[in-house]
């Protein structure tokens, strides 16, 4: 089991997430991972700085951790072409210590680009091509690639790792997470689900399985669910809302009616270890070994502070109840 931070990069300019980064690993967390996105879900939330610039800076502050997007969208804001290049570099700056998070994106940062929004089970074709793409030029030497929504013209990565990064493919269903086993390395999901995880295993997923786990901490209750309602209230909307939505006001619209209870419900509120605790275990349960607690309270370093003093290791020691 390992333990990783969620990084709030929509809740904080991009020198505090570097610093965030050196204390997670200060603190003894085994990971930190970090959205891709070019706008934040609430204007509130008033920050989101560009990923791959963070991870340089973090590669060089740091020795030990690891460093993971969660997740980037491969094939429409970006091309697969430049995100297999920036990975491997990462990987190279961190000294092997980089995965590669991906997923067929929300509309609320790919739209931006002018390309539109494709249904679903068109993202996952684009998905894979992507993939196919990133392993292609991977292999090195120059590569062309011709598919039905994504081409790749005599390109080849001049500087490759010696071991090349992990790809955790994000999954809500069924098919993706067997796509994950078909053509990624490793899966990755947000919700307590193990049929996720077993639809993975069957299409011959062995790789790792990351989650994150939705936290709030504070001195109090209250006053950790009341930051969460003002700057996270979008997560309770749902992955069907999420992926659709193309602006921050709109997010704002759409969690208007979320109350303070449909925070507590969701998120895991306070100052008690213990509570937090309770939070991951659905998650080890559903066949998770990569957990991720992502705080949406108001103070980093004191839940930083908590986690070193006893939830990173009580998390990494969870195992399956049932």
């Amino acid at each position: 089991m390992q333990v990783g931070l969620k990084l709030a990069t929509e809740a904080f300019p991009p020198n505090e997430v570097v610093r965030q980064t050196v204390r997670a690993e200060e603190a003894g967390f085994d990971f930190v991972e970090l959205s891709d996105h070019y706008h934040p879900w609430l204007d509130v939330q008033g920050h989101s700085a560009f990923t791959w610039s963070m991870l340089g800076a973090m590669a060089a502050r740091t020795e030990r951790i690891g460093l993971a997007t969660g997740v980037t969208c491969p094939m429409i804001r970006y091309h697969p072409a430049v995100i297999a290049q920036a990975a491997a570099t990462v990987q190279i700056l961190s000294d092997n210590r980089f995965t590669l998070g991906v997923g067929s994106g929300e509309r609320l940062n790919e739209h931006v680009v002018g390309q539109g929004w494709p249904a679903v089970h068109v993202r996952h074709q684009m998905l894979t091509e992507a993939l196919e793409i990133i392993k292609l030029l991977w292999q090195g030497g120059y590569r062309t690639y011709e598919g039905r929504h994504l081409q790749l013209e005599d390109a080849r990565i001049f500087d490759l790792p010696d071991q090349l990064p992990v790809i955790a493919v994000a999954s809500g269903g069924h098919n993706a997470s067997t796509l994950a086993a078909e053509h990624g390395d490793g899966l990755f999901a947000t919700e307590p689900r193990a049929d996720l995880v077993a639809a993975y295993r069957d299409a011959g997923g062995t790789g790792p399985r990351y989650a994150e786990v939705p936290m709030a901490w504070a001195a109090d209750e209250d006053t950790a669910a009341q930051t969460a309602l003002e700057t996270s209230r979008w997560a309770v909307t749902g992955w069907k809302v999420m992926s659709e939505l193309p602006n921050p006001v709109n997010f704002d619209a759409a969690s208007a009616t979320v109350t303070l209870e449909d925070i507590k419900q969701q998120f895991s509120c306070g100052p008690d270890v213990g509570r937090h605790l309770a939070q991951a275990q659905p998650y080890v349960d559903a066949g998770f070994d990569h957990i991720v607690l992502q705080n949406a309270g108001p103070d980093p370093d004191g839940f930083v502070d908590a986690c070193a003093g006893g939830l990173i290791d009580r998390v990494r020691a969870l195992t399956p109840s049932s």
